[in-house]
């Protein structure tokens, strides 16, 4: 007789169950028993699907950076490379506040305690960042950019939009200087700085703005539908 196949909804409510757990209680909360009480199972549950505390803390990890790429992939290419750039980010913050339960242990924060990450699962999500590097040579090959290292222009960009959000995640940005006035601020900061006018980059910021809703704000990952 065939094992029982896995319920892939199950796996996924596990993973935000744990994230959750550990994003706001700390590691100590991280326990099969705890988990199981959630989800309403028994222990057995966890390690059928992960094996171990250690797998589930690294599928976490996967997880987000799944539904960051997803976020990502949405954003249509125009011809408005710096548009696009800039709906990138706020796809980036986007998946980040939707997710903020993953965001810490996707970046192997302080919260994890002794769920250490190693360097491969560190390294894990750079994957997604290929989208904001071919967007940098689309913006170069545009006359937007200066022909500069687009993968440096994407880190650049990459730092900076993460450092926000880990302030606005924080409750560290307050008015009149909130994360929205912050935030289109930084990005037309940073389209100028990557050698941009700053006419052009403050009407490509705003035409971002009008698409968030159709391109980004509408999209909903599978596992965010059904948690």
């Amino acid at each position: 007789m065939s094992p029982r196949p896995l319920d892939p909804r199950i796996r996924i409510k596990i993973i935000d169950i744990a994230a959750r757990l550990l994003t706001n209680e700390g590691p100590q909360s991280l326990t099969t028993r705890r988990i199981a009480a959630e989800v309403d199972s028994s222990t057995m549950v966890v390690y059928t699907h992960f094996g171990s505390l250690a797998e589930l803390v690294r599928e976490m990890v996967h997880e987000g950076f799944a539904r960051l790429q997803t976020h990502l992939t949405h954003v249509r290419q125009t011809d408005d490379p710096v548009a696009d750039m800039a709906l990138l980010g706020r796809a980036y913050r986007h998946n980040a506040l939707a997710n903020s339960h993953l965001y810490g242990v996707m970046f192997g924060g302080s919260t994890l305690g002794g769920f250490s990450l190693t360097e491969d699962d560190r390294q894990y999500g750079r994957y997604t960042l290929s989208n904001v590097i071919e967007c940098a040579r689309r913006c170069a090959e545009a006359g937007r950019f200066r022909a500069d290292d687009p993968e440096l222009v994407a880190h650049q960009m990459w730092s900076a939009i993460h450092g926000l959000i880990t302030l606005e995640l924080g409750d560290y940005l307050i008015a009149p200087y909130d994360a929205e006035r912050c935030f289109d601020a930084q990005l037309v900061g940073l389209m100028v700085g990557a050698g941009d006018a700053l006419d052009a980059a403050t009407a490509s910021v705003a035409a971002s703005s009008r698409r968030y809703a159709g391109e980004v704000f509408a999209v909903r990952t599978p596992a965010e539908a059904t948690g």
